[in-house]
This record gives structure tokens, C-alpha cells and sequence, in this order.
């Protein structure tokens, strides 16, 4: 399915609101409400659009620490850990990568100590490198058309 100019400006209502009425959208990018339900309905259908989410404050939840990881894995230990990630609460985001390490992953945690023993799971499947996330300076995950 291709994406002409009114799906790309359907698409940035609902990634600015995705709450926002299909009225409202309609007022924005100038066609009825009906015709943006089939709109958002064929880009549904066509795996275009995949879900919907809400976006919570890590921080305001209780949580202190964001980290990225990194983790080469050992010989044989790419795997079971591909399987054992899955389970882990921490984890935003896992990303299986090219170059040194096999695994990026993007991780919450309460304080140190909580960090701590969260390494001390991965050190069986790898060698990790830990880095401090100090501030989001792009923070926005919305996808436009390429020029």
C-alpha cells in the first residue's frame, strides 16, 4: 500500500493525538470524517498503522535510571538470551544489531542497585557495556515522508 500526501497528513494527526476524533481530523486535513475512518481503516488493514500506545513517564512512575546496554553475547548464549530478554520487566526496547555487540537494549530501573543486579542477570549470555541516559534530546518517534 502506497501512502499518498493525505495519508502522511492523517498519519501526523494520529501520531501527534491519537485520541483526537476522526471529525477533528477531518477539519485538519480537509475531508470528512467518514472518508478518514476508511482511511485509517485501509492503513490498519495494510500494516501500515500496527497499534496504538500510550506514553507514560518512566521518571514519574518511580523510576530513576534509563540506560542503554549493550551485550556481546558468549558462544552459544545468543539464543537463550534472544528468549530470557522477553521476560525482563526492565526492558524498553531490544535490538538485535550488527558490529561488535549482538544486542542493544534500552532498560528502566528503580536506582543502582537495581541496575546492579539487572547486569548481574546479563553477565551469564555476554559481555555488557552500560551507558547513562541523561536527557532525551529527540524525543518525538514520529515517522514523515522522505524527501
Amino acid at each position: 500500500m502506497s501512502i499518498d500526501t493525505l495519508n502522511w497528513k492523517i498519519l501526523k494527526c494520529l501520531q501527534q493525538n491519537a485520541r483526537q476524533s476522526n471529525a477533528e481530523i477531518g477539519r485538519q486535513v480537509g475531508i470528512s470524517s467518514p472518508a478518514v475512518s476508511e482511511r485509517i481503516k485501509k492503513m490498519e488493514d495494510g500494516g501500515i498503522i500496527e497499534d496504538y500506545h500510550t506514553t507514560v513517564s518512566y521518571f514519574e512512575a518511580g523510576y530513576q535510571l534509563k540506560a542503554i546496554i549493550t551485550l556481546r553475547a558468549f558462544m552459544g548464549k545468543l539464543k537463550p538470551f534472544l528468549e530470557k530478554v522477553k521476560t525482563y520487566d526492565e526492558v524498553l526496547n531490544c535490538y538485535r544489531i550488527t558490529g561488535n555487540e549482538n544486542i542493544v537494549m534500552v532498560v528502566i530501573l528503580k536506582h543502582q542497585k537495581h541496575l546492579e543486579a539487572f547486569i548481574d542477570q546479563l553477565i551469564v549470555y555476554g559481555e555488557s557495556k552500560t551507558q547513562i541516559v541523561l536527557s532525551d534530546v529527540v524525543k518525538n518517534g514520529y515517522i514523515k515522508p522522505l524527501k
